[in-house]
């Protein structure tokens, strides 16, 4: 494989890892929606607030990243999805605002909407963050409605829009499609079982343990059934693919069931991803294990890493053009330059001391469990 193809798949691949390592964040976010779901007065509502607000920023954080890593990477997407599909993106850079805004004045002495308004800031985050996200994510399996005109580009004299989007709605027609509702759902079901997994390992408390029962058991129902609706959905469904011979673009039936089958090691560790999760999910609801955390969530980083490098691998468009079949883009198509790619490479050699990082923090944070005496004592109640 030539230098030039070989920095594209690498960034296709780090992009999907940020992809991963994000909807297992998402547990913040699906933690916020049980505030008063698995809670029975305002020292448990507290201890739960509270063991997510010390990692609130990490989900913040690595959207901004995920998405600063597209734009460098793969700018023709940025422009295309971000700049036609501005209403879904808006509405999500929106309901992450608002998160920011509630953990900040929550608690904070005469705050101008009260208490209770930034408790329901953070449900509106938990509920439409992730389920526009998954429908969003969706989007680069199913499609959108633009097209390109690479033409344009340093058009003077006329029209020098690269990429047009052919529909009013600006993205929101994404919702018209079941198997993005399906996935975006899956999502915010997901969120909510990481969630309470989280919460098993970070909070000791047998009530919100015990309330977390229900919430957790109808989670896991409805995301697995939505999960497998959209991969089912997927795997028998035609796909778009690029000639590598001549650039073309042409439909293929069951393109992504012929990934998993052309790609025997993206096929076997997105079945142990999978395998995991649902491991997590049993410890979770047979024993309230503290230890489902570590396999639902390092399960769902591998399976949606797997998930999203057939999106791009393969010879596979992964954001296919549903106005104009040649629109569509690739990993080939709507890359950086070769100098640019090469240069962020090296760059990202200081990925893995990041991640170091980021764990030791973790493990930091997480060294002495949150308990309602820890709320009661001074000081204790931080967001």
């Amino acid at each position: 494989m030539e230098t030039y193809a070989l920095l594209q798949h690498y960034w296709w691949f780090i992009i999907s890892l940020l992809g991963g390592i994000l909807v297992f964040l998402l547990f913040i976010q699906g933690g916020q929606t049980l505030i008063y779901t698995i809670t029975s007065n305002d020292t448990q509502k507290s201890m739960v607030i509270n063991s997510l607000g010390h990692k609130w920023e990490l989900t913040f954080t690595t959207l901004v990243t995920f998405g600063g890593a597209f734009f460098a990477s793969f700018p023709l997407f940025y422009s295309t999805s971000f700049g036609g599909a501005f209403y879904v993106w808006m509405a999500i850079l929106f309901f992450f605002v608002i998160q920011a805004v509630a953990y900040e004045y929550r608690i904070k002495p005469d705050n101008l909407l009260g208490q209770k308004t930034y408790e329901w800031f953070l449900i509106l985050n938990g509920l439409f963050g992730t389920i526009l996200l998954g429908t969003a994510v969706g989007t680069l399996f199913t499609g959108a409605e633009f097209t390109v005109a690479r033409d344009n580009i340093g058009n003077l004299t006329g029209n020098n829009t690269i990429s047009q989007w052919q529909t009013p709605w600006r993205g929101l027609e994404a919702v018209t499609d079941y198997r993005n509702i399906a996935l975006g759902l899956a999502v915010f079901f997901l969120a909510r079982v990481l969630a309470i997994h989280y919460f098993y390992n970070n909070i000791r408390d047998n009530e919100i343990a015990a309330l977390s029962k229900r919430p957790l058991l109808i989670s896991s129902i409805l995301f697995v059934a939505l999960f497998l609706t959209f991969l089912i959905s997927l795997l028998f469904s035609d796909g778009m693919a690029v000639d590598p011979a001549n650039n073309l673009i042409h439909t293929e039936p069951y393109k992504y069931l012929h990934n998993f089958i052309e790609m025997p090691v993206i096929a076997i560790l997105f079945l142990i991803g999978v395998i995991s999760v649902l491991w997590g999910i049993w410890l979770g609801i047979s024993s309230a294990s503290p230890k489902a955390i570590w396999f639902s969530g390092t399960g769902t980083v591998v399976t949606v890493t797997m998930l999203l490098l057939t999106a791009g691998f393969n010879n596979t468009a992964y954001y296919p053009s549903l106005a104009d079949m040649q629109s569509s883009l690739t990993i080939y198509n709507s890359s950086s330059s070769e100098f640019t790619l090469k240069t962020m490479a090296i760059v990202s050699i200081l990925i893995p001391f990041v991640l170091a990082y980021i764990w030791y923090a973790w493990k930091a944070m997480n060294k002495k469990p949150i308990t309602a005496k820890t709320i009661e004592e001074e000081g204790g109640e931080k967001y």
